[in-house]
């Protein structure tokens, strides 16, 4: 007997199907970011990175072309498990004539993005890019007093809708965009209600033009606070919550954008009490927002399991946002993924049934015993199976430094 069948026989004592599990896991779609190949960089502008974030690292070989990230993405790409999309930030825009300024941008500027996932069949998500640009005025975008900056990024903002609509048009897969921006101040504001009474006026004015709302869904993306950013953010939890809860749009979590002690694990079973679908932009954050790879650690596995335990796999848009330049950036992407994959995969083979059972009968005594016994089911056998199945293996850094080696090494 294998040891996927011994494995497998085992969950089956609990009365977990491992062969259902598995189907499951293959048609889970992913949106994986696209900036880890180039520490958020984008092809649009020089600016260095601003906006209260911070790539660390100079880890040899980056992409610096849009053919060196596409090639980079297939290779990291083929070392991860499931169903894919790409996510893309607008500053991606590839120009081949005269450039276009953010506010200018069009479907024709991601023209070979289009061609690169249809090529692939999978869809695009995509992101406004609202920082690393002259345009960002005293840290302020949306949310700015000046009526040319926040002018600007209105029509940045409505030129994302389009280009997410032609996305969607062209690949057959809906299109989430996300908005985030970084505004906010270092020190205390004399004037916090200004600041996110324009940042909704604009919201309103770029929310007001027509779009197809079975092919684009627009995300709001609160934030705690940034690197110079520290004492107020104008895109709170709280107006980010209530805004999309007013227009109808759909709230988005990246679980490294609260406080330390705060757990989008449990913000999720409140949110899908109230709206179709909600996204995830999932994440590492040590001590802080710091973007860190995702690893299999314990608030992954709880995120996982708030999706899994609730039916919601087919509700939650799930992105991964980390960026690492400190170590291989093709390694950073297929880790961070691949524990996406791991955690949902440890979800999928939790007894979710029994455990609500002892949790209604208030048999906590049992639903702890059980909680850690399933810890230590062989879990890794069924993720072996299921790599396998889609002709992986468990182990992947020599396929890397090959790569590194004979590609990377050489830009």
């Amino acid at each position: 007997m294998s040891r996927y069948e011994t494995a497998k026989d085992i969950y089956a004592g609990y009365g977990v199907d491992t062969e259902k599990a598995i189907e499951i896991l293959k048609n889970v779609t992913v949106s994986i970011h696209c900036w880890q190949g180039d520490d958020v960089t984008g092809f649009d502008s020089k600016e260095a990175l601003s906006g209260g974030i911070q790539t660390t690292g100079n880890y040899p070989g980056k992409a610096t072309t849009p053919a060196q990230l596409m090639a980079d993405i297939d290779k990291a790409f083929s070392l991860i498990p499931g169903k894919k999309k790409l996510n893309l930030h607008a500053c991606y825009a590839i120009f081949e004539g005269e450039p276009a300024g953010r506010d200018e941008i069009k479907p024709e500027h991601f023209k070979k993005w289009v061609e690169f996932a249809k090529a692939r069949d999978m869809g695009i998500d995509f992101n406004p890019t609202f920082f690393s640009h002259p345009m960002v005025k005293d840290n302020l975008t949306l949310s700015s007093p000046d009526d040319e900056v926040r002018n600007y990024w209105i029509r940045h903002g409505q030129a994302c809708i389009r280009i997410g609509e032609y996305f969607a048009e062209e690949t057959g897969y809906p299109c989430v965009i996300n908005y985030w921006i970084p505004d906010g101040y270092k020190d205390i504001p004399a004037d916090r209600l200004s600041p996110r009474r324009r940042f909704k006026e604009s919201m309103d004015k770029i929310l007001s033009i027509d779009y197809d709302k079975s092919k684009v869904y627009i995300t709001l993306e609160s934030k705690v606070f940034g690197i110079g950013l520290e004492s107020y953010t104008v895109g709170s939890s709280e107006f980010c919550l209530s805004y999309a809860t007013k227009k109808g749009i759909t709230p988005l979590m990246d679980n490294g954008h609260y406080h330390p002690t705060e757990l989008v694990s449990d913000k999720i079973p409140s949110l899908l009490l109230f709206n179709e679908k909600i996204a995830l932009h999932i994440t590492r954050g040590v001590r802080w927002d710091s973007d860190h790879v995702v690893i299999l650690d314990d608030e992954t596995k709880e995120i996982a399991k708030e999706i899994v335990r609730n039916d919601a796999l087919d509700r939650v848009f799930i992105a991964t946002d980390y960026f690492d330049a400190s170590i291989n950036r093709i390694s950073a992407w297929v880790t961070g993924v691949r524990c996406v994959h791991k955690a949902l995969l440890f979800a999928l083979l939790q007894p979710n049934d029994k455990m609500k059972e002892l949790q209604d009968s208030a048999d906590t005594t049992s639903l702890m015993a059980l909680s850690e016994e399933i810890k230590t089911a062989p879990f890794g056998d069924i993720w072996n199976e299921y790599l396998t199945r889609q002709g992986l293996s468990n182990s992947y850094i020599d396929d890397i430094k090959e790569y590194e080696k004979t590609v990377l090494s050489l830009r």
